[in-house]
């Protein structure tokens, strides 16, 4: 069973496009890289040559005699005849890049040559992107792969397209759900909640129709990551890191949701982890959500880097960490306990970042004033407050009417009710916020400061 992804609506635009540059497709492991684009080669190529350097590390003797375009084929070509390379209908795949980065070096010749298309992939690309930008730099095209957000979640489950601008409809409008609307809806993101947006877990959960296995598939994912830590991270290094992800969840489940290094190991000081946390964001594992210094437009330069949350980039990575009382309680009962406050705002931060959005929070050091995220339209920034239970958004309010904080005329709560707007704050489920981004572009708000 193939399940439909947004990267395959890229993929097709992509071949569209007479001036393609190759393409390299970065994402963390086992999020369907590999699966989606054989299914796109399979419809659009009649010829598609993939070679895996994990798999077959005999190619990396591909580029011996250079890099040029020629060079590569004849050498693929002697290594296994029966591949064949027809002029304007042939892909070639590059899959798992990160353990031969230098193959990076030949798109340049390529695209220079137009021949072939050329997509590369890997699980690890971010720890070696450096090397791979620096050798391929001008000549080829990125894309950031992501699990499942709730959107595919739903396709996986049958809904198809028009849900979308159902949805999106209705948040512009303000148009409260209905019951049943709500009930469905409701269901379903509590599922996906509990899956998270693996590949693997997703389909298992679709095809039996039940959560059973659906744990042991997310711990051996858990296990899967460590494993690639021992694997491509060097040294000492490979403890803390360990360390680190570890302490992910337990920290999150706190009030105070700011990531301690303290509170990591035994003695733990920020110099000696900081590399931990950027090989962690490199892979693809976690998000990393900054702390602002003033909640302001510019965004960019506006942080402060020894102040962060960190988020795992697919909440079933967070759920699979929870201890196994509230495993049962979770899939039984869909009871989220301590969890609650940490999971709905790991949905949150998840979904932002795969609509293409960079995390922010603000925590004022003089006050108990904390604002979880942040987005913004032209004029605007916009705080984004997550509420486990719909009460009041005390900090949230505060943003809007103090003077002191000129960019900021209104705000956003996700919560776990309906659709609703007072006092310059929108309110929307939590299931909408993939769709948050795109409310933002298409919306209009007054964005006059009342004073």
């Amino acid at each position: 069973m193939y399940m439909r992804r947004k990267i395959d609506r890229f993929l097709s635009d992509w071949k569209l496009d007479n001036d393609r540059k190759p393409l390299i497709i970065k994402g963390s492991r086992q999020i369907g890289k590999t699966e989606s684009i054989r299914h796109f080669a399979a419809e659009h190529y009649e010829s598609v040559i993939e070679i895996n350097f994990v798999e077959e590390p005999k190619y990396t003797m591909i580029t011996a005699d250079g890099y040029k375009s020629d060079a590569i084929i004849k050498n693929i070509s002697l290594i296994d005849p029966t591949k064949k390379f027809i002029p304007g209908k042939t892909l070639l795949f590059f899959d798992e890049i990160q353990h031969f980065p230098d193959i990076a070096t030949s798109l340049k010749f390529f695209k220079q040559d137009g021949r072939f298309d050329v997509i590369c992939s890997g699980s690890m690309l971010g720890i070696n992107y450096r090397r791979i930008e620096s050798n391929s730099v001008g000549y080829k095209k990125d894309y950031i792969m992501y699990s499942l957000d709730f959107e595919e979640f739903l396709w996986a489950k049958g809904y198809d397209a028009s849900l979308h601008d159902d949805l999106l409809g209705a948040m512009l409008e303000l148009r409260p759900f209905s019951e049943p609307e709500m009930a469905v809806y409701r269901s379903l993101f509590l599922d996906y909640c509990v899956l998270g947006g693996m590949p693997a877990v997703v389909k298992q959960y679709i095809e039996s129709g039940i959560f059973e296995g659906s744990l042991d598939t997310q711990r051996q994912l858990i296990e899967d990551y460590k494993e690639d830590i021992r694997k491509y991270a060097d040294g000492v290094d490979q403890t803390r890191i360990i360390n680190v992800f570890n302490s992910i969840a337990p920290q999150l489940a706190k009030e105070n949701k700011k990531f301690q290094i303290s509170k990591v190991a035994s003695g733990a000081r920020f110099h000696t982890y900081r590399g931990c946390i950027e090989w962690l964001t490199d892979a693809g594992i976690v998000n990393v959500c900054n702390c602002m210094n003033f909640p302001e437009l510019p965004l960019k330069g506006n942080i402060d880097p020894d102040k962060f949350k960190l988020y795992f980039s697919d909440s079933g990575l967070l759920v699979a960490m929870l201890d196994d009382e509230a495993q049962d309680d979770l899939r039984a009962n869909k009871n989220l306990g301590v969890y609650k406050g940490a999971l709905y705002e790991n949905m949150v931060g998840e979904a932002l970042v795969k609509s293409g959005c960079e995390l922010c929070y603000y925590k004022r050091d003089d006050s108990t004033l904390e604002q979880d995220f942040f987005l913004r339209t032209s004029n605007s920034l916009v705080p984004v407050e997550v509420k486990s239970q719909n009460g009041r958004a005390k900090s949230l309010r505060t943003l809007i009417s103090s003077e002191k904080y000129a960019d900021i005329r209104f705000g956003v709560k996700m919560i776990n009710g309906n659709i609703g707007y007072s006092d310059h704050i929108y309110t929307f489920p939590y299931f909408c916020t993939f769709l948050l981004r795109e409310f933002l572009k298409a919306g209009t708000f007054d964005e006059e400061k009342d004073l």
